[in-house]
């Protein structure tokens, strides 16, 4: 009986000592912890950030959804003949491409939780006073840039040549073409893709790179020369600084979509190479190419670029606060 009673001792005795180990740290015999299973997979961190999906991944996706898009929508603008010169075709064209920006950006909003106008068209400014602003100094800056051409003697005004009905459904058209193309290439140009790659690389670095993607894209132009490609580009980069102080892109639609119908439809003059139809004047250009633009039209003049260093330090004084983006 005392035998037994001391071996029972012994077995108590040991458990202790094992269920001591066993909570103290750093012991081989400790339950081992599946650190693991509580992070996040690899596929997971590789997408994602803690802003959402990566800037490259996002940029990445943008781009290549677009062009895919892009391309079924010009197929399916030009299938039939909407009227003559093509130009409801241009119309629908335009409209399609916009779709085809804002689509994918509006699957790429929802993965990374974030409301569509925080791409810089917020739907509670929709052609509100901001657009209209911004019409105001792009019709006011092309028109200081045709008189001065025309004090000059490098443009005329020629003479009147719709008149009626005709004017007005003319006019009425080409406000209608350049606010689409106004909202397509901002929010194209300036939108997702401008906010994603910001979150990258910057604001500046990302606003210089997508101007100067603005400023490629109208080699495509018939009749475009370098000086506008790099008048372009420059008029990007002031589109991404009233982004930058405003807040938004309703600004720049409507200098944008302003400044091409005055130059296109009001003072009838070609438009980065392109002369449209149903032009309210029998306008010309005249003289040496660097001072008229010549093909390019007045974007390829010299005093181009003057206009916008005036209208880029107006702007600035103006609009003095950031708005937009992470720090410069």
């Amino acid at each position: 009986m005392f035998y037994h009673g001391e071996g029972c001792s012994r077995e108590s005795a040991l458990m202790d000592e094992l269920e001591k180990e066993r909570s103290e740290p750093g012991i081989t015999g400790a339950s081992p912890q599946f650190v693991a299973a509580s992070q996040a997979s690899y596929v997971r961190t590789l997408l994602l950030d803690a802003q959402g999906l990566r800037p490259g991944w996002g940029f990445g996706f943008y781009v290549v959804a677009f062009l895919i898009l892009q391309q079924f929508a010009s197929a399916l603008a030009w299938r039939h003949d909407l009227g003559p010169h093509g130009l409801y075709s241009m119309l629908l064209e335009e409209a399609l491409d916009l779709v085809a920006a804002m689509a994918p950006a509006l699957v790429l909003a929802r993965v990374e939780h974030r409301p569509l106008g925080r791409y810089g068209l917020p739907g509670a400014e929709f052609l509100g006073v901001r657009f209209w602003i911004g019409c105001v100094w792009g019709f006011a800056a092309v028109s200081a840039l045709m008189l001065t051409l025309f004090g000059l003697h490098a443009f005329s005004f020629g003479h009147v040549v719709l008149h009626g009905r005709l004017l007005a459904k003319f006019a009425a058209f080409w406000a209608a073409y350049f606010l689409l193309v106004g909202f397509f290439e901002e929010f194209l140009l300036r939108g997702y893709s401008l906010f994603t790659l910001a979150r990258g690389i910057r604001f500046w670095p990302a606003a210089i790179t997508m101007s100067c993607l603005f400023g490629l894209i109208h080699l495509r132009n018939a009749g475009e020369e370098w000086r506008g490609v790099l008048a372009a580009a420059l008029i990007g980069l002031f589109f991404c600084l009233t982004l930058r102080r405003t807040g938004n892109l309703w600004f720049a639609v409507g200098f944008h979509a302003a400044w091409d119908w005055g130059e296109t439809f009001f003072y009838s003059v070609p438009d980065s190479g392109m002369v449209a139809p149903g032009h309210f004047l029998s306008s010309s250009l005249h003289g040496n190419s660097w001072l008229s633009g010549g093909t390019v039209g007045p974007e390829g003049s010299v005093l181009c670029f003057v206009v916008l260093a005036v209208i880029w330090t107006a702007f600035d004084r103006v609009y003095r606060e950031v708005r937009f983006g992470p720090a410069a």
